[in-house]
């Protein structure tokens, strides 16, 4: 039986939607749609966009920040890339770019727009959602508040959503300031990773 995400997963892989925005940054790079999701996954990663690194290998979270996330989800490499259980849909499936001051630009709004309604159909296993930063909470939870107030109220959230902060070397001070992110949070999730996982 094919996978109902297949014929989408190939459009969204040839997008060029944002050709002309891209070329107009610092960085002046070709649209890269890094697409990772397919219909039988139970654990979706909603982040915000690739990563330079990822821009270039083609792969979601294939860098530090990667690292750190599977450190905090206690996942292995081989747990988190399979494809049958993970899915990962950014606020935008391309690199956007850099600034002239070389930060990171937003994830065009654009992208959400055309694609996630029609990728959410194709995702009716999920047992799990893990958003990742600023941009992902707002538009999954259509909250206002700051990341770090929506990540201390994880528990009034719901069991089936984790909302955690961006897994960037830029948030270690974040992290040394917040320990109860690591000793509450991680646990919980941790755990519930295992279930969604079906382990």
């Amino acid at each position: 039986m094919q996978d109902n995400a297949d014929p989408l997963v190939s459009e969204i892989a040839a997008c060029r939607a944002c050709a002309d925005r891209f070329a107009a940054t610092h960085t002046g790079h070709r649209p890269n749609p890094v697409v990772w999701f397919r219909s039988s996954a139970r654990i979706l990663i909603a982040g915000q966009a690739p990563g330079l690194r990822v821009h270039e290998i083609g792969r979601p979270f294939a860098d530090a920040s990667g690292d750190r996330l599977r450190a905090w989800l206690g996942m292995s490499p081989d747990q988190f890339y399979e494809l049958s259980r993970v899915a990962v849909v950014p606020m935008a499936f391309c690199f956007p770019g850099y600034n002239a001051k070389g930060s990171d630009l937003p994830p065009p709004p654009q992208c959400a727009r055309l694609w996630h309604d029609k990728v959410f159909e194709t995702l009716p296993n999920i047992r799990l959602r893990i958003l990742v930063g600023g941009y992902a909470q707002k538009f999954h939870l259509k909250l206002r508040g700051s990341v770090t107030e929506t990540v201390r109220n994880w528990r009034d959230i719901g069991p089936d959503v984790f909302p955690l902060p961006h897994p960037s070397w830029r948030n270690t001070a974040w992290l040394r300031k917040n320990p109860w992110f690591g000793e509450e949070v991680l646990p919980a999730l941790r755990a519930r990773v295992k279930e969604a996982m079906g382990e």
